[in-house]
């Protein structure tokens, strides 16, 4: 913003002595004008009439502070008929110039142009780095995943808990290691590398949720698929689906893993009616452990037991 300047020792000047108080204040109150609009020192005679009397401007004049048309100061220009021109408005470079002006504003339009594209560009480069990170964090847990083998060798060991107090399924204590998928496709079906390997048991209920619209990722651990082969016997896959429909509907955000519908599931009664669907026999299908004819918890004891035998074995360098 360009300034109207006034030199701190001009209070004692002669010129300003004797022009006095009135005519002063219309003096500078012109030349803050001429200053705003740029006009290098003029002043249009209609400015002048509007914050002064014409006694103050003759006053003006007649000390040498303003000039009016056919003046005969070498240093001040030639005002219009009617306009007068601010004495040595640029004297000592107290006031500046349009062309100055105008450059001065162009620079700092520059500078500021160049300063948001470095604060727009560290954004980009902060937002960026911040996506990698996630990245890296999201991938992390997926590297080094095989899928385990069953056998009827690693049954049997005890050491994890069975049922909750309510009577619920319960969920072996997590292994240190990422988890795995089992591979359990069918005798026609090869297990494609990029995707989840479903276990067979809970085949019927991968196709029914994703043929009820609920696509969800089925990466789970070995114990997590006992677990859901356990609940199929339990309650049924009409039961599980139904359910999780519910879950589905009232979830926040669209769940993007099965394993988000585990605690629903496991706080279902047991339908009478539920039975659980035969297991394949294709080549990449390795049988989990036949049901005990007493019960279906005891199936759920021998597959978590199963879970922890396949820990340990892990663990095992």
């Amino acid at each position: 913003m360009p300034w109207f300047k006034i030199d701190d020792s001009s209070h004692s000047h002669p010129k300003f002595v004797r022009a006095g108080n009135a005519a002063l204040g219309l003096w500078l109150r012109c030349g803050a004008y001429a200053a705003q609009h740029l006009t290098e020192g003029t002043v249009p005679g209609v400015v002048a009439q509007m914050y002064g009397t014409a006694p103050q401007a003759r006053k003006l004049i007649a000390v040498g502070l303003w000039h009016e048309h056919g003046h005969d100061c070498a240093r001040c220009p030639q005002p219009a008929a009617g306009d007068y021109v601010v004495h040595d408005y640029f004297e000592g470079g107290r006031n500046a110039t349009r062309a100055q002006v105008d450059a001065a504003r162009q620079g700092a339009a520059e500078r500021k142009a160049r300063s948001r594209t470095r604060a727009n560009r560290g954004r980009i480069d902060d937002d960026s780095a911040a996506n990698r990170d996630r990245n890296a964090g999201n991938s992390a847990p997926n590297r080094g995943r095989t899928a385990p083998h069953f056998s009827e060798e690693t049954a049997g060991q005890a050491g994890v808990s069975h049922r909750d107090p309510v009577g619920g399924v319960t969920t072996p204590q997590a292994s240190p290691k990422p988890s795995q998928s089992v591979t359990s496709y069918g005798s026609n079906q090869q297990a494609s590398p990029d995707g989840p390997q479903i276990a067979e048991p809970v085949r019927p209920l991968v196709d029914a949720m994703t043929a009820a619209g609920m696509s969800v990722s089925w990466e789970l651990a070995p114990a997590e698929w006992l677990l859901l082969q356990a609940l199929i016997e339990r309650c049924g896959v009409p039961t599980l689906v139904d359910h999780a429909g519910g879950a589905w509907q009232g979830a926040r955000t669209r769940p993007r893993s099965a394993r988000y519908f585990l605690p629903g599931w496991r706080s279902l009664p047991t339908t009478p009616t539920a039975t659980a669907p035969a297991p394949g026999h294709g080549p990449n299908v390795v049988p989990l452990r036949a049901a005990s004819p007493s019960t279906t918890d005891q199936r759920v004891r021998d597959g978590l037991d199963l879970a922890a035998r396949l820990r340990q074995q892990e663990a095992t360098p």
